[in-house]
C-alpha cells in the first residue's frame, strides 16, 4: 500500500513540474497590450510617446517605440519571432527612443525569449531585456 501511495504522489508531483515549465501558446498572448517599463534593468525615462507592444488576433504583433512596428508573430516554445517586421522610419528627437527602435526590431526579427506573468511581459535576447507592464487593451 505504501508503494502505491508513493507512486501516486510521484505522478502528482511530476504533473506539477510539467505545468510549471509549460511553453507559451498564441492564445496566452493574443488580445493583450503591454507598456514598456524598463530596458536592461533601468527604468524608461519619460519619453514623449508611451512605448508599447500589442498582440492581436492570430498573434499579429504591433506596437511603438519612437516609430510604429507590425508583423506576423510566431512562437517556437517561448521564443517569439516576427516575420516581415515593418516599421515607420521617422527620426525621433530622443536618442534613446531611436536606439530602442533598432533594438526592438532586432529582437523581434531574430527571436526573443518571452516570459509572461499575469501583469508583465519580458522579452530577452542577450544581452538585452525589455520589461513591459500589462495595460488596457486598445482596439
Amino acid at each position: 500500500m505504501k508503494k502505491l501511495t508513493y507512486l501516486a504522489l510521484g505522478v502528482v508531483l511530476s504533473g506539477c513540474a510539467q505545468t510549471a515549465n509549460t511553453t507559451l501558446s498564441s492564445p496566452q498572448l493574443e488580445h493583450r497590450r503591454y507598456v514598456l517599463e524598463s530596458v536592461d534593468g533601468k527604468p524608461l525615462v519619460s519619453p514623449q510617446r508611451q512605448p508599447d507592444i500589442i498582440f492581436g488576433e492570430k498573434l499579429h504583433v504591433a506596437g511603438s517605440m519612437c516609430n510604429r512596428f507590425m508583423g506576423q508573430g510566431k512562437l517556437d516554445g517561448n521564443v517569439l519571432k516576427v516575420d516581415g517586421l515593418a516599421s515607420t522610419k521617422m527620426l525621433c528627437a530622443e536618442t534613446e527612443m531611436n536606439q530602442l527602435d533598432q533594438l526592438i526590431g532586432e529582437m523581434l526579427t531574430a527571436g526573443a525569449t518571452v516570459e509572461q506573468t499575469p501583469q508583465s511581459l519580458t522579452l530577452t535576447r542577450k544581452p538585452h531585456t525589455l520589461v513591459y507592464k500589462q495595460a488596457d487593451w486598445v482596439n
